[in-house]
């Protein structure tokens, strides 16, 4: 019986049939670990799915401005950090124009799809109410972005030439009443963040300055060090090095108390005029963007806010990181949007 049972194993047709039986057993096991696989897959968190498959590629992040302004100088070590954290580029793009507008709008209406974020300033809550008043078309609503995280809120603050005859922010104001208009200052475009401050400045103390908007922080405090213009209302950040350099002196900041990088200047508050603006840097992203890519992006904001090397960058630049996440700075954004409504209002229309 053994031998009969060797020989019709070793039968041609038979040895194909236990081949294919064999085959057909494989592939339903293969099958059902498929199927395991695809089940238990299903019911992991959409975040964890996220983690694994965003991002594939390099992320751009769209600086609104010039090099040598606050975005940038934000956005640079914390594009660094989040390429590390991410484990893809994340390349800085210039988009500057309009007061911010112009690259804001492009991240507004980029592809929701998380490679395409925007290191935004406060202009972006301003913008929005100019187009109002201007009676043009939006460049973009401020519903059409999401906030990820913010990294800065610095008060401006006013920066003349060393050589410049005011000693204190009482000589600038007294000297401007005196002459009206007479005395320009610099900003990065019209309702932008060095725009604005100085508008509330004027509005409160009651003086008149002459505006001259360049495309960014970076182009204006050049302007300002050449002799083109008098002075700039700008974040510390921007000026701080040629202040440390004696080629700057600062006179006032539109905040509360003392600030740590320029502890000599004194608050407008403190010098009797009502004047107050912070210029706040965040992240944002396409409002459509999927809830597991958005998470993504704010954890990697978050690992670039903690991390060491970033704070020490922004810090050196003369602007400590003032980390607010999402939901938190949504609020911030929703609040300093209602404010700047009535201050967009009183500063009109313009030309």
């Amino acid at each position: 019986k053994a031998p009969f049972q060797f020989r019709l194993h070793n039968l041609p047709g038979h040895k194909a049939r236990n081949q294919e039986t064999t085959l057909k057993r494989k592939t339903l096991v293969a099958g059902m670990a498929l199927l395991s696989l695809a089940a238990s897959t299903s019911l992991l968190p959409a975040t964890a799915l996220a983690q694994g498959t965003f991002p594939t590629r390099s992320i751009t992040m769209v600086v609104p401005f010039p090099p040598g302004g606050l975005a940038d100088l934000v956005a640079r070590p914390v594009a660094e950090a989040m390429s590390r954290e991410l484990g893809q580029p994340v390349v800085i793009e210039n988009k500057a124009g309009a007061g911010g507008g112009i690259g804001m709008a492009y991240a507004a209406k980029a592809k929701p799809d998380g490679y395409t974020v925007v290191m935004a300033l406060s202009s972006l809550t301003v913008l929005p109410e100019a187009d109002v008043v201007l009676g043009r078309a939006p460049m973009y609503a401020l519903a059409d972005l999401r906030p990820i995280a913010r990294f800065t809120a610095d008060p401006t603050v006013l920066a003349v030439r060393a050589d410049a005859p005011w000693k204190t922010v009482q000589d600038f104001v007294a000297d401007a009443k005196k002459r009206p208009a007479a005395i320009n200052y610099g900003s990065s475009g019209n309702y932008g963040t060095m725009h604005v401050p100085m508008e509330i400045l004027a509005q409160t103390a009651g003086f008149k300055l002459t505006h001259v908007p360049f495309t960014g922080a970076g182009p204006a405090v050049v302007a300002l060090l050449g002799g083109q213009i008098d002075a700039v209302s700008s974040g510390p950040a921007t000026v701080l090095q040629h202040v440390k350099a004696g080629k700057l002196r600062v006179l006032a900041h539109w905040g509360n108390g003392r600030l740590a990088s320029l502890p000599e200047a004194p608050s407008l508050k403190d010098s009797g005029l009502n004047a107050e603006y912070a210029q706040w840097s965040g992240l944002f992203v396409a409002q459509a963007t999927p809830e597991p890519i958005a998470q993504r992006l704010r954890a990697a904001a978050n690992f670039a806010a903690q991390d060491a090397k970033v704070r020490e960058v922004i810090q050196n630049a003369g602007s400590p990181v003032l980390y607010q996440d999402s939901a938190e700075f949504e609020k911030y954004v929703q609040a300093d949007a209602l404010r700047m409504v009535d201050v967009v209002k009183r500063i009109g229309k313009l030309d």
